[in-house]
Order: structure tokens, then C-alpha cells, then sequence
């Protein structure tokens, strides 16, 4: 879909309308995940996603790229309607890594097994062998961005790689082939200080390179407010709070806090895991 902003064409690649999803509906367990949410995304959009355990983030991600279906709502990806298609269909306009560097990557094949694997998720499938020399030097090459000398170890399995190593593996796995959206769900929670700072710079990087149009879900306040143009609050399946690019310059760990309390009228939780 399009729209002219004082007469420029803007493209919303990504586009959610009225997403609705509820789990464990009629029991005594039942749970609004998603509360009729509109999120729309243009190209180059880099928007960071903040809020507490529970607000509904994780179950965003899912939706968009078709581990779950909505239960009302559309889903719509270059203007074209994405909602009912699988994950598997998905695959080819959407990166992700996970939280956990053991997720996005097979332990038991090499690096460039995996990184022929993730190249051919966007090609037409054929008999033949997914490592030539010529897709070899490609992936040095793209291997090389990482200044973790991966590039001289194509062979080693990746299930010997350091957690901070698999999680750069599976960023560059998700970007290498620049797809449309790429979904970043709490990519750094689980490493320590210093890979987490080194992954969030391999982010920043990659992300402007590309140009990639990237959701990143975090309970980092400092790192939302350090990426990307754009940030939006979640709380109860709903988005309660948006800033835009200048808005979010102005925006502080204490500000946003304060902000929370006003709309909601209590205080977000004080885990340090979301104030850090």
C-alpha cells in the first residue's frame, strides 16, 4: 500500500490491521494476547518494541511471521495480504533471529552448511550441490563483516561456536539475503554484557547497510532508545505509547518510565532486566 506525505510516495512494507489474538478463549485461562493492534511500517523503518513479560510482544513477532495466525485482523507485507500463509511462505520475505543463539542455527552442520541453507531459503529449489566455490568465496566475503574470523573456519561445526558467535552467525544468516522485514525478538537478552554490546553494533551496522526494515523486540530501555528511528510501548496486547523519530531523541530511560506510569496510572515493573 501507498500513501503521498506532502507529495512523496511512501511504500508501507509492512502493514497490521486490527490484530486480534486470544488464547485459551471460553477457559478460566483465557488471555488477550494481542488487542486489536494497528502497526504500519515503512521502508527503512527501524522500530524497537519495549514493554514487561506478558505485553504481548513475542506474540507480534509470531504473528507476522506466521507462526501464529491472527484470530481477527489482516497482516499484509508489500501490499500483499501474508495472514493465512505459513511461516514456511514467509520465509523468503522475512529474517529473524531469536533470543536463544542455539535457535536460529543447526548445531550439527558446519557454517556453511547453515549458510547455504539460509541462502537457499530465497532460491528456487534444484538438485544441486548447495556449496560451490563461487557461493564459498560469497559467504568469506559476507562472513568478513563480522570481524570474528568465522571466514577461516567454514568447516567447524557450529554447535562449537561461542553463544555471542552463533548469535552474529544467525544475524548475518537473517540479513545476507536483505530481506523485506527483518524481526529481532530480545536477540541480545541472553549473552553477557560485552557479546550483547558486540551483536546490538553488528546490528546497527548490518541494519544500515542493508537498509533493512527491522522490528527488534527488547527489555533493554537503553538499547530501544539507542537503535532505530521509531519506538512503540506495549502493555496488555496493546500499543499504549508510539515516538517518532524526533520524539525519540528527546526520549530518556526515566522518561519513558514516567510515561508509562501516566497513561497506565501505575508503575512498570522494576525488573532490571527492563530498566538496564
Amino acid at each position: 500500500m501507498k500513501e503521498k506525505i506532502f507529495g512523496r510516495v511512501v511504500i508501507k512494507l509492512l502493514q497490521l490491521n486490527q490484530i486480534y489474538k486470544v488464547f485459551y478463549e471460553g477457559t478460566p485461562d483465557e488471555k488477550v494476547a494481542i488487542n486489536y493492534v494497528n502497526l504500519h511500517l515503512k521502508k527503512g523503518d527501524f522500530v524497537t518494541v519495549i514493554g514487561s513479560n506478558g505485553a504481548g510482544k513475542s506474540t507480534l513477532m509470531n504473528i507476522i511471521s506466521g507462526k501464529l495466525f491472527p484470530d481477527l485482523g489482516d497482516v499484509q507485507i508489500n501490499g500483499v495480504t501474508m495472514t493465512n500463509k505459513s511461516e514456511h511462505k514467509r520465509a523468503r520475505k522475512i529474517g529473524r533471529v531469536f533470543q536463544d543463539p542455539m535457535a536460529g542455527t543447526a548445531p550439527t552442520m558446519t557454517i556453511e552448511e547453515n549458510l547455504a541453507l539460509a541462502y537457499n531459503r530465497t532460491k528456487r529449489r534444484t538438485l544441486q550441490y548447495g556449496v560451490t566455490k563461487k557461493r564459498r568465496d560469497f559467504f568469506r566475503e559476507k562472513l568478513k563483516m563480522l570481524h570474528l574470523g568465522l571466514e577461516n573456519r567454514l568447516q567447524a561445526k557450529v554447535g562449537l561456536l561461542s553463544g555471542g558467535e552463533r548469535q552474529a552467525l544467525s544475524l548475518l544468516m537473517a540479513t545476507f539475503t536483505e530481506p523485506d522485514i527483518l524481526l529481532l525478538d530480545e536477540h541480545t537478552a541472553a549473552l553477557d554484557p560485552a557479546r550483547a554490546e558486540l551483536i546490538t553494533s553488528l546490528t546497527k551496522s548490518i541494519v544500515r547497510q542493508f537498509q533493512l526494515t527491522t522490528l527488534m523486540v527488547t527489555h533493554n530501555m537503553q538499547q530501544a532508545l539507542d537503535l532505530g528511528n521509531r519506538l512503540i510501548m506495549m502493555d496488555k496486547g496493546q500499543i499504549i505509547f508510539e515516538a517518532n523519530e524526533s520524539e525519540k531523541k528527546m526520549l530518556t530511560v526515566e522518561k519513558l518510565l514516567t510515561e508509562f506510569q501516566r497513561i497506565r496510572g501505575e508503575s512498570l515493573s522494576s525488573d532490571k532486566t527492563i530498566l538496564v
